[in-house]
């Protein structure tokens, strides 16, 4: 430490002595305006004044003409000094360290149109990859060059984070995974702490290691930030860099650090106010050459003996560092880290620039902290929450990225369709990849493993209040698949949030799917959700149908007996019935609802308009089965099944909107070689809604209907050459 102070003191007098020629010039200047002002007041007492005024005015004039030539000479000779002395002390940064060259003013480091810029997020959990988004999304908007993220993440964030990047298809961009394990968790452990990210508050720390030795350097954000601005700017920083300066930080925004807050309020020790760690500008490789690993446990050992715990995760550890070895950060400007925290004076920032660059909500409240100018930036956070992100999938700029190749090949095949095909928006469907959110809201997936049988389903917005009803009849687990855009997402989020009934309930795994196109994908959404099923069984069925109360529990009962049995493959099938009633008791026993349908508040689905779709069923039969039966398969056969999730094939994607989606579905398990069994005691009952799109589309378009009889017949042919069979006779 002393020799640092003995290193300041001759670089202040170096830049002492550097400064004198300023001094001369700005006091030859200003001895040039007093003289001439001296002078002028002269000419009230001059007897040459005799003359006249305009003798005077002439010698004033030619007097204020020779002023201004040494002021021209003078301004000169002041920016030749001002360069000199900018490139004396910027060779001298070179060689000791100079937290204060940026004063000045220095060059930015050059970035050429394809240098990609390299930005490290810890993201872990369900809810952390929901505000990622946010954070990508904003940074996507703004860039202009190639981006490259490095995420730190456990086995939840990764797989949501490699689907959404793999549907979402975003040029230029690459992505690299560092699975946050056991050995990596043990690294940080030890270091007790009291912030609620828990471990992973802590893993910046270990950068160093966890990130390849060719990363060079690398923007660390947190994921509840919003850029406005493009993050090259910020890049270019790093050639502020001087000397042993290892990482950019900007200060701490409240007196969290001062320890003034609260009585008894012990805060770890740093330099003022401290710094945030919500924004970090590293030199990786600089950190590795300083072991700044070795430094770090040392002071985290150090402190712990007094403080026990960290509150504030690596920040307090990187504070006190910073505290040892001040030489270590720089400065970045307030702008770059604008921090919404309950305490924050961000305001002596933004009062004072206007230019803010990024938004930090670094408050557990997140958008709900109190702050009086709040909702400006809450406003400006939830423009990039319901920004269509397709939109970003645009190429801006072109350069070579390694990863396109993962989804080029679906825009090449979307570049061979002819937009003058009037089929084009049903061939298209077939190719899109759709932009798609896992696990939009927390899971467990232990209470989904542990049971036996999952209900598939999807929906849009419009069905979004059959939810709550669909958890009240059904008690085992749900895979569901919403069908929506991003502005929608934040609707639906709330919903399922102050719902009493949804909030409850962790065995809902719920799944975005962002809408693309003209049609509704529909079995696309059936594919997304049953991929994601984790028990042996699964009930294929719409949002639109209310399971009997306790079917759940009664298949516990029988999906082993009935499906496990060797033999062909075999789909149990749970008989359809509606109601034309918006209130309806529902029938809490089979007895009641035959007691219903003599009395005409039940029908069998689709009686009246498609009785063809469940004829097979034999609802006579089954009106006094008391043991499960077969039946055979028919042309036009669409049920409700359960089935063995290893058994199935997925829905055909080039069904969307209305007509043939299930249909097909079953006609390939009848080619599979299934066999259908009606259960006896089971039932699930239509609830009526307002027609879809689609159906008004195939209802009132001839052009709608032709385009779905092509569609049907290519599926035959494929089926028939995949299974053999003749089923060409089934398409009308």
């Amino acid at each position: 430490m002393a020799g640092a102070k003995i290193t300041r003191v001759k670089r202040y007098g170096y830049r002492a002595i550097l400064a004198r020629p300023w001094l001369a010039l700005y006091g030859a200047l200003l001895m040039v305006v007093i003289v001439s002002i001296l002078y002028y007041l002269s000419l009230e007492d001059d007897p040459d004044n005799v003359l006249g005024f305009n003798a005077r005015e002439l010698r004033l004039a030619d007097r204020i003409r020779d002023m201004q030539e040494q002021n021209t000479m003078l301004r000169h000779q002041l920016a030749a000094a001002h360069s000199q002395l900018v490139a004396v002390l910027d060779e001298h940064g070179r060689k000791h360290n100079g937290t204060d060259d940026d004063l000045f003013g220095l060059r930015d480091e050059p970035l050429t149109k394809c240098s990609e810029i390299s930005v490290v997020i810890v993201c872990a959990g369900y809810n952390s990859t929901r505000s990622v988004v946010t954070l990508i999304k904003s940074l996507l908007f703004y860039r202009r060059h190639p981006l490259h993220f490095h995420f730190l993440v456990d086995d939840i964030s990764e797989k949501i984070l490699n689907h959404l990047f793999l549907t979402w298809g975003v040029p230029q961009v690459e992505v690299s995974m560092y699975k946050i394990d056991a050995q990596v968790r043990s690294e940080v452990e030890w270091v007790p702490n009291k912030h609620y990210s828990g471990v992973y508050g802590l893993l910046k720390l270990l950068l160093t290691k966890i990130l390849p030795d060719s990363l060079k350097k690398a923007i660390v954000l947190d994921t509840d930030i919003t850029f406005a601005t493009d993050i090259a700017e910020l890049w270019r920083i790093f050639g502020h860099f001087r000397g042993e300066q290892l990482f950019a930080l900007v200060e701490n925004q409240s007196d969290w650090y001062k320890g003034s807050l609260w009585t008894d309020h012990r805060p770890w020790p740093a330099v003022g106010r401290g710094y945030n760690t919500g924004v970090i500008l590293m030199n990786l490789e600089r950190m590795r050459q300083h072991n700044f690993q070795q430094k770090w446990r040392l002071v985290a050992e150090k402190y712990l003996v007094s403080y026990y715990a960290t509150q504030l995760a690596d920040q307090d550890v990187i504070n006190a560092v910073i505290k040892m070895h001040p030489y270590m950060v720089y400065k970045l400007p307030c702008q770059w880290n604008v921090q919404l925290s309950d305490h924050t004076l961000s305001e002596d920032c933004y009062s004072e620039v206007t230019d803010l660059k990024i938004i930090h909500w670094n408050s557990p409240k997140k958008l709900k902290v109190q702050n009086k100018n709040a909702e400006f930036f809450r406003n400006q956070h939830l423009t990039f929450v319901e920004y269509d992100g397709n939109l970003l999938r645009r190429q801006l700029f072109s350069c070579p990225v390694s990863s396109e190749s993962r989804w080029r090949g679906g825009l090449a095949q979307l570049a061979q369709l002819s937009e003058d095909d009037p089929c084009y928006d049903f061939q298209r469907a077939r190719l899109v990849q759709y932009r798609t959110h896992l696990y939009f809201l927390d899971f467990s997936a232990d209470a989904a493993r542990g049971a036996t049988v999952t209900l598939v389903a999807q929906l849009s917005m419009d069905r979004l209040q059959m939810v709550e009803a669909l958890c009240r009849h059904w008690e085992g687990p749900v895979s569901l698949v919403v069908y929506m855009s991003d502005a929608e997402a934040q609707v639906f989020l709330q919903y399922v949030q102050q719902s009493p009934v949804l909030r409850q309930r962790d065995n809902v795994a719920y799944h975005v799917v962002y809408k693309d196109g003209m049609y509704y994908p529909v079995n696309y959404l059936r594919n997304v959700a049953l991929r994601e099923v984790l028990t042996p069984y699964v009930f294929l069925a719409d949002i639109d149908f209310l399971p009997m109360k306790g079917l759940y529990n009664a298949l516990l009962r029988t999906t082993a007996e009935l499906l496990e049995d060797g033999g062909r493959p075999k789909a149990l099938v749970v008989p359809a019935f509606e109601t034309q009633r918006y209130r309806l008791t529902f029938p809490e026993s089979k007895a009641e609802l035959l007691n219903m349908l003599d009395m005409g508040d039940l029908f069998t689905f689709r009686y009246h308009v498609w009785a063809k779709g469940h004829a097979p069923t034999d609802f006579g039969k089954w009106r006094t089965a008391t043991t499960p039966y077969t039946v055979k398969w028919e042309s036009d056969f669409e049920p409700y099944v359960v089935v063995r999730k290893d058994q199935i094939p997925m829905y055909d994607l080039r069904f969307v909107g209305f007509g043939w989606n299930k249909v097909s579905h079953i006609m390939e398990l009848h080619a599979l070689g299934f066999q259908f069994i009606v259960l006896p005691n089971a039932f699930i009952i239509h609830l009526p809604h307002a027609p879809s799109l689609d159906i008004a589309k195939f209802r009132t378009s001839a052009q709608y209907r032709q385009c779905l009889k092509m569609l049907k017949e290519s599926f035959v042919q494929e089926l028939e050459k995949k299974y053999g069979g003749n089923f060409s006779s089934y398409v009308v």
